[in-house]
């Protein structure tokens, strides 16, 4: 379908935050934006920085603010009030100057929580201060740190910890996790990606009889491990994600969990006999089979799971016979059956799934018959068709679907004629139409949608022309348009789009500097893209405006790495991202 098109073409795997959040795009944008935004304390040093209009900062804000400017004239915060002494450290913690000898003032100071998730060179040695918060000790978080066995013990006297978080942490053994053993209070507890975890080491948590939610995504080595979670009658959500080595034998020592409420198994060696051993689990609101060995044979079983509101069986290799056996999950509000063989004909078990809210059906063998089948579904929030063989008569069965809020009809065979059909569904905000067969007559059929805050024409031929319709969409925070016709006469159409966050306009080879100077008036944005383009380093200094720039992509232009360095450390003290670095 183009060159243009081809970006998206190896981003496939349906991540589980987008299928918890009711979208499925395999543009990675906005899930980009969602991790690097600002933590919700940053609000709070803008404001003591310099509140809004009529908004005073609180006499703590204040406290805080003016602790953390004299941070080094003080050694010992042990005497403070316990939720100062808290509110300090998280904001050293977010300030990203918390050091070793600072960390040393909050000795004894009954903390309650304390989150170094990703925060450099935590190792053993702050293990020490963390520990001596005592019984007052909550939660902790020491993900992607080097603290290895001899300084997670020294958490075993910390008896009222309720949540443990230590993904990626590789220096941690076995013999490590034992020390956990007598935390019996903890209800938290996450491990990804940790060595550590292995069927051996899984025996650690069998005491921790309050724990709810237990995270082991990619631990590969627990299988024959899961026996030891029989106990865990509290145990509601079980994430065992890419752990490859759990096996059908496994899954049977889950089938007493009658708590579980959410369990995650993509890309595990489980088939349809596992999925049995399921059958037993009426709580189970969250199931995730994605990538699993099974067939539409399991779904006979699955069935039988009354209470499931969320089930996920993309590229499961499921075909149309045995998908009437989804009609009994009438609960059901997220359903992803992408990248499997499926046609028309299993759309028809799906018209009495009445609170189906999100419906993904990504690189299915769907067309427009089957879409008739959908006209029911008056919930429907979210639609994923992309790489489907929907064309622009399929759209007319979508008009009445009036919550209708986010549809991808990339790489289908909808036409410009066919936008027509969809320009009534004034709930839409969410529209991806990466598609070479949409051009500026398609656009102009949607200047209706102006409620649309995320539009996607990345492979679409959109003109200068083309970009006049893009002012009745002034409530846009996200736009791509990169089809390689823009120039800076279309990009004069894009500045007055105050709203936006992300801007991607790659592929587009005529751009110059002017387009950056026309950008300028964007101070929202987070996100610029504008590779391959002619733009230069003498057109950088126009960015300089852009303050709230995290993420700045400029491949293949005449630029270098050293002016962007430049400019980053002269104006934009937020770029957090770099491309080219």
């Amino acid at each position: 379908m183009g060159s243009a098109c081809s970006r998206k073409r190896g981003q496939l795997l349906v991540d589980e935050e987008d299928l918890y959040s009711a979208r499925f795009s395999k543009s990675s944008s906005f899930k980009w934006l969602l991790h690097t935004l600002p933590r919700s304390g940053s609000d709070v040093h803008r404001q003591v920085q310099g509140p809004g209009p009529g908004r005073c900062p609180s006499l703590m804000e204040l406290c805080v603010a003016k602790v953390r400017e004299d941070i080094g004239r003080y050694s010992d915060f042990s005497l403070l009030p316990r939720d100062l002494s808290q509110q300090v450290f998280n904001e050293l913690v977010e300030w990203n100057i918390l050091t070793e000898e600072l960390l040393g003032a909050f000795r004894d100071c009954a903390l309650q929580d304390i989150c170094l998730g990703d925060y450099p060179e935590v190792r053993d040695a702050w293990m020490e201060v963390v520990a001596s918060q005592g019984q007052s000790l909550l939660s902790v978080d020491i993900s992607c740190s080097d603290v290895t066995d001899s300084g997670l013990n020294q958490l075993k006297d910390c008896i009222n910890l309720q949540s443990l978080t230590c993904n990626y942490c590789d220096r941690i053994s076995e013999h490590g996790l034992k020390t956990l053993s007598g935390l019996s209070n903890v209800t938290s507890l996450s491990f990804k990606k940790c060595a550590a975890v292995t069927a051996e080491g899984v025996k650690a948590f069998a005491n921790m009889v309050n724990l709810g939610n237990l995270d082991l995504e990619r631990c590969p080595k627990i299988h024959g491990g899961l026996v030891h979670l029989k106990g865990l009658q509290k145990l509601e959500k079980l994430n065992l994600r890419y752990c490859n080595g759990i096996t059908d034998s496994d899954m049977k020592h889950l089938s007493d969990l009658t708590n579980l409420r959410d369990l995650q198994l993509s890309c595990c060696k489980i088939s349809d006999l596992g999925v049995s051993y399921l059958r037993g689990l009426s709580k189970l609101a969250h199931l995730n089979l994605e990538g699993c060995a099974v067939t539409a044979a399991c779904l006979e079983v699955i069935s039988g799971l009354a209470s499931l509101v969320l089930l996920n069986l993309s590229r499961c290799g499921i075909y149309d016979e045995g998908c009437e056996h989804l009609e009994g999950l009438v609960k059901l509000k997220v359903l992803n059956l992408g990248f499997n063989y499926i046609t028309d004909a299993c759309l028809v078990h799906l018209k009495e799934l009445i609170n189906l809210e999100c419906l993904n059906l990504d690189s299915c063998k769907i067309g427009d018959e089957g879409l008739r089948h959908l006209k029911g579904l008056l919930q429907l929030r979210s639609l994923e068709l992309s790489d489907t063989e929907v064309g622009s008569n399929g759209l007319r069965h979508l008009s009445g679907l009036w919550n209708l809020q986010s549809i991808n009809l990339s790489f289908t065979l909808v036409m410009d004629t066919g936008l027509k059909k969809i320009s009534g569904l004034n709930s839409l905000r969410s529209l991806n139409l990466d598609n070479r067969q949409i051009t500026d007559n398609g656009l102009a059929a949607l200047t209706c949608l102006t409620g649309l805050t995320h539009l996607d024409l990345f492979g679409a031929r959109i003109t200068d022309a083309g970009t006049n319709c893009l002012k009745y969409f002034k409530n846009l925070q996200s736009l791509e348009v990169c089809g390689g016709y823009i120039t800076d006469a279309g990009v004069k159409n894009i500045k007055d789009l105050k709203a936006l966050t992300l801007l991607n306009l790659s592929q587009n080879g005529s751009l110059t500097d002017k387009s950056l100077e026309l950008i300028s008036g964007l101070t929202a944005l987070v996100s610029l893209n504008v590779s391959n383009s002619r733009v230069s380093n003498s057109g950088l200094h126009h960015l300089k405006p852009l303050q709230n720039l995290r993420s700045l992509s400029l491949e293949s232009c005449k630029v270098t790495a050293i002016e962007i360095k430049k400019l980053q450390l002269a104006a934009l003290p937020n770029l957090v991202s770099v491309r080219p670095e």
